[in-house]
């Protein structure tokens, strides 16, 4: 099995289109984080201005921690798009070059086949998402400075610097373990076509269609959402909350890997019994 995942490791990070992500986020986040340099916090001044006749603020509020939490709530719109590109990949990909026979005319089991390229999707979002976390917090502190975090979520809340760090590394690990629900969706899509557009399209589809769902305050949907794991995605912000609600974080992260476990198990109940044709 160790040997199945080397080999579907070294596929993957040997195909150019596995980097396109990671080129992306080389290229958007020193952007934003030399923009907000530039910028010089007034967006903050401006979100704050109204508090500022009953409140004094002090020390430096407008620093790496700050960019680095609103970058999380900006760019998680886009990630899910860079990652379907690989997990889409991965059987979609083989009807593409017509390597399936030759993958299954070898004396291994479709089931772990299956599974080497279900553990190289795991670990490809556990790298694409540490890495925008390292580049974002370890570019956006040097640049910015350190300070307290202002989170804005139903009101103000300043977290004392002392207290900010592990919850990066928290929400950044809760973070991956949600992107890995929509990998698992594109996995599960690409097992149904032969052309890797084809889940990127359809993943990209089915988050547009639950965010409608979940942003349009109409009663009709009310008692649909819960049952969308989309629901369940801004599981990370809420290690941002003081103080913690660690019980709905472990309901939300629960939920989240029914939902990837049942992706996996109907990928592997149509792909046991696909007609390999080509």
């Amino acid at each position: 099995m160790i040997r199945l995942i080397y080999f579907e490791l070294l596929k993957t990070f040997l195909k150019k289109r596995t980097y396109i992500g990671f080129a992306i986020i080389l290229l958007i986040v020193p952007l934003i984080e030399i923009a907000m340099k530039l910028e010089g916090g007034r967006f903050l001044q401006a979100t704050t201005r109204s508090l500022q006749q009953d409140f004094f603020f002090v020390g430096n509020l407008f620093n790496g921690w700050l960019v680095s939490y609103n970058m999380m709530n900006s760019l998680w719109v886009h990630i899910p798009l860079l990652v379907s590109f690989v997990a889409g990949d991965m059987l979609a990909g083989e009807a593409t070059a017509g390597t399936y026979r030759l993958i299954l005319i070898r004396p291994v089991s479709r089931t772990r086949i299956l599974l080497s390229k279900y553990v190289t999707t795991v670990l490809y979002t556990l790298i694409f998402v540490f890495f925008l976390g390292a580049l974002s917090i370890g570019m956006a502190l040097p640049l910015l400075g350190r300070g307290d975090l202002v989170v804005f979520n139903r009101g103000i809340l300043i977290l004392p610097e002392a207290d900010v760090a592990w919850r990066f590394i928290v929400a950044y690990g809760l973070a991956a373990w949600m992107m890995l629900t929509i990998a698992s969706l594109s996995f599960f899509l690409s097992s149904f076509v032969e052309n890797a557009i084809g889940p990127i399209v359809g993943t990209m589809g089915v988050l547009i269609v639950s965010l409608v769902v979940l942003t349009i305050p109409v009663e009709l949907f009310e008692s649909i959402r819960p049952y969308l794991f989309m629901y369940y995605t801004n599981v990370w912000q809420k290690v941002f909350m003081d103080p913690v609600p660690w019980t709905a974080i472990g309901n939300d992260a629960l939920v989240l890997g029914g939902y990837s476990a049942a992706f996996l198990g109907a990928t592997w109940f149509i792909f046991v019994r696909k007609d390999i044709v080509s």
